[in-house]
């Protein structure tokens, strides 16, 4: 027996993001930003960049599972914009990095008296 064919179509797996911005001002809004962090982190995101976590899904339905419980994560103060994109179109991704940082200057020593 034949092993079935996979219906490319029915196939698709997806990588949802989520960009965020959220204030850190007070102590709560700090606590409030730790809380949704660990919970993306929790859900199997990962950090692509500062403040911009993505996580690879099996199809768009099972994105859209993880967008609705991110989505009843956001604290009131912040803005969160999920975006779900093919992996074709994820695979496509340029990264251009400009010079890399210098290491941070060494502290002089203690000056000394004889």
């Amino acid at each position: 027996m034949r092993p079935p064919i996979l219906d490319p179509i029915a196939w698709r797996s997806v990588w949802l993001l989520a960009l965020f911005d959220l204030p850190v001002e007070t102590p709560n809004q700090r606590r409030d930003y730790a809380r949704f962090r660990k919970a993306l982190l929790e859900d199997g995101f990962v950090m692509m960049q500062y403040s911009v976590y993505m996580r690879h899904c099996a199809s768009p339905e099972n994105a859209e599972v993880h967008r609705k419980r991110m989505a009843g994560q956001v604290p009131p103060a912040g803005e969160v914009r999920f975006l779900t994109i093919t992996d074709a179109q994820f695979s496509r991704i340029v990264v251009v990095t400009g010079k890399k940082r210098k290491a941070p200057e060494t502290a002089p020593a203690q000056l000394e008296f004889f």
